[in-house]
């Protein structure tokens, strides 16, 4: 009796890859074949995969392999893992998070510092913020206004003044998000992260120098929304580059520098099977 001739729905989607010095793990070999079918189109961002005895039987591997695959996704930022009776794996866009994460846990092995990341925010920020000034919503100048108005007047509160470097941070983040230049928008965010997250100033900084940083930020940004108001691209960036060169003055003056660490999955929100907001 002939034998049945093998069809493609016969042929294992995984097979055995003895090419370099170790075995590639089959659940390493699952990652990479999803992350395939995202790059062919075929899953896309809200997409949910199948559950993992369906996934098992897919790829002919033991329930390990599935979950060591989607666990690797995950730590990606290519799928959310979430759990109960409708848990299972969606594919998601890779959060600025994790991109910042990979960035700065790269930065850590190498020596960087403060002055380094403002000798590149020098130069882009001014440009973000000027190609942002068409395509600001009257939602992103409300979210302006409202990022200066937490900031003037800059008040002594310790825990007010911390509201406020974070304000400080946001209002970048609130131009960068009308930018709809992807990649100058990811850079900018990461590096605004990082000042937001790693910046670290003397402990015998005084109040009075704490005041005098918040009070030229606050003028600046007012200025800079009141031009972004009135559409003046070029005046927003002639102003953002007045602010950059200050503000780097200011932290200088109060002895800020750059704390090196890794950057820990904690730190983000991004414990597996943990939700979190957007």
């Amino acid at each position: 009796m002939a034998a049945r001739k093998q069809t493609t729905a016969d042929k294992p989607l995984l097979r055995a890859d003895n090419t370099g010095p170790r075995t590639t793990k089959r659940g390493d070999q699952v990652a990479e074949l999803i992350k395939s079918w995202i790059n062919d189109g075929k899953l896309r961002s809200g997409m949910r995969l199948k559950k993992e005895a369906e996934l098992q039987e897919m790829f002919s591997v033991s329930r390990g392999s599935i979950r060591e695959a989607l666990k690797a996704l995950e730590v990606q930022g290519l799928v959310h893992l979430s759990t109960g009776p409708d848990g299972g794996a969606t594919i998601t866009r890779v959060p600025l998070a994790r991109a910042f994460q990979a960035l700065q846990n790269y930065l850590f092995f190498e020596s960087i510092g403060l002055e380094d990341i403002y000798a590149v925010r020098r130069v882009l920020e001014p440009l973000l913020a000027a190609g942002a000034v068409e395509h600001l919503t009257d939602a992103d100048l409300e979210a302006l206004e409202r990022s200066v108005e937490v900031c003037e007047p800059f008040v002594a509160s310790h825990e007010h003044a911390l509201d406020q470097r974070h304000e400080d941070i946001h209002f970048h983040d609130v131009l960068a998000g009308a930018n709809p230049n992807a990649f100058l928008r990811c850079v900018c965010q990461i590096i605004n992260q990082m000042l937001h997250s790693l910046v670290i100033v003397a402990g015998n900084v005084t109040q009075q120098d704490y005041q005098a940083f918040g009070r030229r930020t606050a003028a600046a940004h007012r200025m800079i929304l009141d031009a972004a108001r009135r559409r003046d691209a070029s005046a927003v960036q002639q102003l953002m580059a007045a602010h950059m060169e200050e503000a780097e003055a200011q932290l200088r003056k109060v002895h800020a520098a750059l704390r090196q660490k890794l950057v820990l999955d904690s730190d983000l929100g991004l414990q597996a099977g943990r939700k979190r907001g957007s």
